[in-house]
Parts: structure tokens; C-alpha cells; sequence
């Protein structure tokens, strides 16, 4: 399988290289496309730098600030350009262990979407604060109580895609530049009869870098949950 991972990034310059280098120990042939959004510590002028000699890093660089959601929009439709057959998305800042990678691989043949978990086998959080461990809790509840969709992580954002599943993705309906874009994603998903499977993963906070957390992208999510239901109460996905 033709192998793409894709990390947005915004100030992370003290933890891309690693990454890559976590990646590469596990997956030697994967190629990684790093979407960097004019990051002020120079995150992108690393990767270019170091992605110069080689011909299976590469990077986007985008004007600004301009969200989560439209960097993976831009690293999915850059996958489907580029005919890779599998996507992984996964955060920069070294919460998500490249060595669950492998893991998601085996089982995307059998699957679509493939979602690594912090709730599906108990809560396997390690470093949030208890404030922050309870609103993911609870948003998670929230949305499978309010969607129906049977997911206990929707909120996310590691993941394996097969492919067609980004193909037949409606992403000119998808608005939401916070983490509610991984409700969207796994929702249309799901709503189009897609396999999706979770497995367990150890999510760690990261240790180095700021959190972007914020209220903005909490009412966001709270908002993007009420208009999945009325999508799907309606049948009315685009």
C-alpha cells in the first residue's frame, strides 16, 4: 500500500523532526506530508530544509493561521492527487505514537476508517489535567448521544483512511476548523456506510509546545454536533 501521513503544524519545530524520525523507525516506506501554517518558530523552514535531499517528506506551506480542518482538507485532497492508497492522520506534537501506525495498517485492509481510540478500551489518557480529561469525556458522550453515531473517540485525530472514504468525502460541507472537523469526518463516515473499527491507543499530552485548546472550538463542537443530528433527522448531508 502506498502510504501517506499527514501532521498539520503550527509552532512545532521541537517536535517535527522527531516525529518524522519516530515514523520512519516504524514505517520505513511511508511518505509524510507536513502542512505547516506559517508557524512564527520557523517549523516549516525545518522541514523544507530537511526535506530537500529526500523524496519522501514533503510540506505545504500555507499563508497563516488558517485551522485544523482546512490543513487536513488540503493534505487529503493532496493524497487523493497524488493516488496513494491510505491516509493517516495524526497530531505533531507527539501525543499519538507513530508505533500504533503499523497496528491501524493491518486492520484497514478489512476496514475503511480506522480510528485510534482513548476510550474504546477504558480512558488512556496520560497528562491531561482532569478538567480537560472530563469536557473530552463528556464531549464524546455528547456527540454519540446527540448524532447516534457509535463511536466512544470521535473527537480524535488519529486515524487511517482507505482512500475512497477521503474520495467520497463532502468536504464543502465540512466548516469546522476546530476538533470538531474529526466529529465531521468520522460522521460522513459513518452516515455513508463506511467499516470504521477503533482501536485502543495511549494518548500522552504533549511535554513540549502550547496546547491549542480554546472556548472557540468548544462552542464550535457543540455547534457541529446539534447540525450533524438535524443533517441526519433530515437526510440532508450537503
Amino acid at each position: 500500500m502506498k502510504t501517506l501521513i499527514i501532521t498539520p503544524t503550527y509552532n512545532e519545530s521541537k517536535n517535527i523532526l522527531l516525529l518524522i524520525d519516530k515514523i520512519k523507525n516504524h514505517l520505513i516506506d511511508a511518505h509524510i506530508l507536513v502542512i505547516d501554517d506559517n508557524s512564527p518558530d520557523k517549523t516549516g523552514e525545518i522541514v523544507e530544509k530537511f526535506s530537500n535531499s529526500r523524496d519522501d517528506i514533503f510540506l505545504i506551506k500555507r499563508k497563516g493561521k488558517l485551522g485544523l480542518g482546512t490543513a487536513y482538507i488540503a493534505g487529503f485532497k493532496w493524497a487523493i492527487e497524488n493516488n496513494y492508497n491510505v491516509v493517516v492522520q495524526m497530531d505533531a506534537d507527539l501525543s499519538h505514537d507513530p508505533k500504533d501506525i503499523p497496528i491501524m495498517l493491518e486492520y484497514i485492509s478489512q476496514y475503511d476508517l480506522i480510528i485510534g481510540s482513548r476510550y474504546i478500551d477504558g480512558v488512556n489518557v496520560i497528562n491531561w489535567p482532569m478538567s480537560r480529561l472530563l469536557l473530552s469525556y463528556f464531549a464524546n458522550i455528547y456527540s454519540r448521544i446527540i448524532t447516534g453515531l457509535p463511536i466512544y473517540d470521535s473527537t480524535g485525530g488519529f486515524k487511517c483512511y482507505k482512500i475512497n472514504t477521503l474520495e467520497n468525502m463532502p468536504f464543502d460541507s465540512i466548516k469546522s476548523e476546530g476538533y470538531s472537523f474529526q466529529i465531521e469526518t468520522t460522521f460522513y463516515s459513518w452516515i455513508n456506510n463506511y467499516k470504521i473499527k477503533e482501536i485502543p491507543i495511549v494518548f500522552t499530552d504533549r511535554t513540549i509546545g502550547e496546547s491549542k485548546m480554546n472556548n472557540n472550538i468548544i462552542y464550535e463542537a457543540v455547534w457541529v454536533v446539534l447540525k450533524l443530528r438535524l443533517k441526519r433527522i433530515f437526510n440532508f448531508l450537503k
